[in-house]
């Protein structure tokens, strides 16, 4: 995934950066751009350590003259501080775990042992994955590309190691099924299970091969039950185990339940990254694409900052782009803006006009080239410049975003449609 931390806006002085004071806000009343990256999953922790026990006591001879007769009655020993103290503390705490852990109320990297395989958060992919989530389940009913993403979450996290060595890449290909399933996708002049792309498209090939024998089942009566849930359990189990049940077999439903767990998130972040229509331009949309295939990265919004801990608004949207490709204007304009800034790095600025009365305007950040300067006008699609990684960023892709009457709005209604309001 590739962010930035922008820690600035644009000021009075220009539409260069202005540091924030301790408000978070520019001195035009802007609250603080921040454009940090998500941090990693923070490592397992074990449990509590085991709990020493107090040897006990050893028993004292009677005193000499005393054996033959009755022994005196001796005071007993209250309980010592391990018990008082330490015992019933460690009893509750353990406890409470337990609960915790039972209910959901506990995350799982808190859980003795770590998270479980193949347990993973949207942030371990980002969205320049979903144009081929897109395409590796465009023609297979009963596939979704969020379905995909959540199978591949489901199998590996969507890491690339893996423990077995006959498994390979974030889809857990076997040679043999690699040989059946894999080719060069992305046309980089290598078939590798290792390559993202390539995984992506063959364990998509291979689901809606499965998604077709489960339909014909279906129709013909042999099963019963939702396509999805058939195609993974065939995924698991076989074929045979599902056409025998009848239904998702009783071995396969776990898995089917994980893939459905992580559904929701991938449903989300498919719904982040929009299909582009033929003409590039979504129906209904009021600016068009600034780049050319709309993979967000970081999108609107607040969040935590990665490395101050401080909730901040994230005044843009990011997409993942590579180094050098064409930035175009969203719509026609005249460039206000056109320089070098400290934290957005080489950033353009283009007043739209006004909107139902409200003023219209779009940043560009961290490009590599201007090809544009302030006062020239520009028509919708015009170049403006190239993407980049200057200023505070972490790798190349564009920071891009939309002011209405000077505050900041999610980019993406006004690139889809919706943006009016």
């Amino acid at each position: 995934m590739t962010e930035d931390r922008e820690a600035t806006g644009y000021g009075t002085a220009g539409y260069g950066a202005t540091e924030y004071g301790a408000t978070g806000r520019t001195a035009a009343g802007h609250p603080a751009a921040d454009d940090a990256a998500h941090p990693g999953p923070r490592p397992a922790t074990t449990g509590p350590a085991a709990a020493e026990t107090a040897p006990a006591p050893a028993q004292e001879p009677p005193p000499a003259g005393e054996r033959g007769g009755r022994a005196p009655a001796r005071r007993r020993r209250g309980p010592g501080p391990f018990a008082l103290i330490v015992l019933p503390g460690l009893v509750t705490s353990t406890g409470v775990v337990a609960f915790l852990a039972l209910t959901g109320g506990l995350g799982t990297d808190l859980v003795p042992g770590g998270p479980q395989p193949g347990q993973s958060d949207v942030g371990n992919v980002d969205g320049s994955y979903v144009p081929w989530l897109r395409r590796a389940t465009a023609d297979c009913a009963g596939v979704t590309p969020a379905l995909l993403a959540a199978h591949i979450d489901q199998l590996s996290g969507w890491q690339d190691d893996s423990a077995s060595l006959s498994e390979r890449g974030i889809a857990r290909f076997t040679d043999a099924g690699w040989k059946t399933w894999g080719r060069d996708d992305d046309g980089n002049g290598a078939s590798s299970p290792h390559d993202a792309v390539d995984a992506i498209m063959a364990l998509g090939r291979q689901d809606c091969s499965l998604a077709r024998k489960m339909t014909a089942l279906r129709t013909k009566g042999v099963v019963n039950g939702d396509v999805a849930d058939l195609t993974l359990a065939a995924y698991t189990a076989g074929t045979d185990e599902v056409t025998k049940a009848g239904k998702v077999p009783a071995p396969a439903r776990a898995f089917v339940a994980g893939v459905e767990k992580r559904l929701p998130r991938y449903e989300s972040l498919v719904r982040r990254n929009p299909e582009q229509e033929s003409g590039g331009q979504p129906s209904g949309a009021l600016l068009r694409p600034p780049v050319t295939t709309l993979t967000v990265t970081s999108p609107f919004g607040s969040r935590v900052h990665p490395l101050t801990k401080v909730t901040k608004l994230h005044t843009g949207v990011d997409f993942g782009a590579p180094q050098g490709a064409q930035v175009s204007a969203a719509r026609e304009g005249r460039v206000e803006f056109a320089g070098l800034t400290s934290a957005y790095g080489n950033r353009v600025v283009i007043d739209h006009g006004t909107i139902d009365g409200k003023r219209l305007e779009t940043t560009y950040s961290h490009l590599s080239v201007l090809q544009v300067s302030a006062g020239q006008s520009v028509t919708s699609g015009q170049p403006v410049g190239l993407v980049g990684s200057t200023g505070l960023s972490t790798g190349p892709h564009l920071h891009f975003e939309v002011l209405l009457d000077g505050q900041y709005t999610d980019p993406l209604p006004w690139l889809t449609g919706g943006g009016r309001g």
